[in-house]
């Protein structure tokens, strides 16, 4: 490798160059430089790595400049009815009391067609864009023109549960990641100290199909929702460590499960479910400090309070909710979801108006309409909605005709019904598709779930067909192999 200088005489041994001394500086820097830059990618390899392992995206970054970044989605279960909220239908009323013809097959639940109802409520015009609203939704009504319709969805299913797994993952059958643990997956938290990721089920109970609803699927665990205990004073339960416990132990009995984790981690490198298993821990252990001044709605004006209508009981909880959904959007919380509903229930605790639609809907909707109107208002007095997209779905809509002859309720109805949307890249005011004369099909402009959900991602600056996981064989991807971008609503 060296030239052998031992065996050449003083005449003919050959004496290096003598270097100047910029030149010694410039090659030494230059050889400093290449370590350092060595050191560093390797660093942040290092780094990648491990977040990999931990179940970060690889895609931590946007495909494209996105309009938004976060999500608030109230969903409403049970099945609103497009029909006596956001669809107004002329012919419906002039057809009340006649019969259903030619629209082939019931696609209600219960199979009960009877005779057609005109909406339960008078509708009206409201705003700048001359929307009609029904009077259930007074509040709302005043915020038509920050929205944006969709009155074209089409859901697969006519059944709660498998229609309300597809409208947060997009498949009816259980257990595959929801939009949220995606939008976890692809884009990351803003704030370290706080879930990517939390759920607000209504006070009252939680929907059908529970908790599986915000699951991770088969992505990694810390990309799960956090569901907080809306009826609790505790929002996680366990957060708090004992009174009897004193702050030395606790940090001695941190220590020690740290370095047991270190030794276990050394021991079965690339066990990316443990490292994500162990992320969530350590998550939990930051938001014994976050947790308690994020959820401090004390510390709200009383303006704001009763903007809300916190202390309004015909709202049941349902207020201080959308509330802490501000909070927690300001705090970096990336996706959060709020229920407004549960599941079934005698007397019945969703908008699922089976046996009489008006006494349904007007309990339920005292406790929506007035939260979620604040909640929009109030993101955008605080300049939120610019880069915040807000999401008002249900799973499906109720039927045009009465469920049974001379009965006052609609059953399920997936073929046409309505969501709406505001924020961040969507056009105020507007309306999307529509319904045919009585509500029944799609007219125009038919918007599936798989629709939806990729002009939310696409809302976000992410391409639906590019967030992907592999699993089991198959890439796979929130929107499955289907979805087109409802490009017409965006700004």
């Amino acid at each position: 490798m060296f030239a052998d200088l031992t065996s050449a005489t003083p005449q003919n041994r050959a004496l290096p160059p003598v270097l100047s001394r910029r030149h010694f500086l410039a090659n030494s820097a230059g050889g400093l430089g290449g370590v350092a830059l060595a050191w560093l990618l390797s660093r942040d390899q290092a780094r990648a790595d491990a977040a990999l392992a931990h179940g970060a995206s690889a895609a931590a970054a946007p495909h494209f400049a996105p309009r938004a970044k976060r999500v608030v989605q109230v969903f409403c279960c049970g099945g609103v009815s497009h029909l006596d909220t956001f669809d107004f239908k002329p012919q419906l009323e002039r057809s009340h009391g006649k019969s259903l013809e030619g629209k082939g097959e019931n696609l209600g639940f219960f199979g009960q067609p009877g005779k057609l109802m005109k909406s339960a409520y008078p509708f009206r015009q409201y705003g700048k864009s001359g929307s009609w609203i029904s009077d259930l939704l007074p509040h709302l009504a005043g915020c038509v023109d920050d929205l944006c319709f969709i009155h074209s969805m089409t859901a697969k299913s006519n059944n709660h549960t498998p229609a309300t797994f597809q409208m947060n993952s997009g498949f009816t059958l259980n257990g595959f990641p929801c939009m949220g643990a995606w939008l976890s997956y692809g884009l990351g938290t803003e704030n370290e100290n706080l879930p990517a990721f939390v759920v607000l089920p209504d006070p009252r109970g939680l929907p059908a199909g529970g908790s599986i609803n915000w699951t991770s699927g088969f992505l990694p665990a810390n990309h799960q929702g956090v569901g907080f205990r809306t009826t609790s004073g505790q929002p996680i339960a366990n957060l708090e460590s004992p009174t009897t416990l004193t702050p030395q132990s606790r940090e001695a009995d941190m220590q020690l499960l740290a370095a047991m984790d270190r030794e276990f981690a050394e021991q079965h490198p690339g066990d990316g479910a443990f490292a994500a298993r162990l992320r969530s821990y350590e998550l939990a252990a930051r938001m014994q400090v976050s947790i308690p001044e994020a959820v401090g709605l004390e510390t709200e004006s009383p303006s704001t309070r009763a903007l809300y209508g916190i202390d309004d009981p015909t709202n049941k909880g349902f207020g201080r909710n959308c509330l802490l959904a501000r909070r927690l959007l300001e705090r970096g919380v990336r996706f959060v979801q709020i229920f407004n509903g549960g599941s079934f229930g005698s007397p019945r605790i969703n908008w699922d108006g089976h046996e009489n639609l008006r006494e349904n809907h007007d309990v339920q909707a005292a406790t929506m309409d007035r939260p979620v109107a604040a909640l929009i208002h109030d993101l955008k007095q605080r300049g939120m909605l610019e880069d915040t997209l807000f999401v008002w779905s249900t799973e499906f809509g109720r039927s045009p005709a009465t469920q049974g002859i001379d009965a006052p309720g609609r059953d399920h109805h997936p073929s046409a019904f309505t969501c709406f949307m505001a924020g961040a890249g969507v056009k105020p005011g507007y309306h999307h598709g529509a319904s045919d004369e009585i509500g029944y099909f799609v007219g125009d402009d038919k918007v599936t779930v798989p629709d939806f959900h990729a002009t939310i991602l696409h809302l976000l600056g992410i391409d639906h067909k590019r967030l992907t996981f592999y699993h089991n064989g198959i890439n796979r991807r929130l929107t499955d192999v289907h979805g087109d971008v409802v490009r017409e609503i965006l700004t």
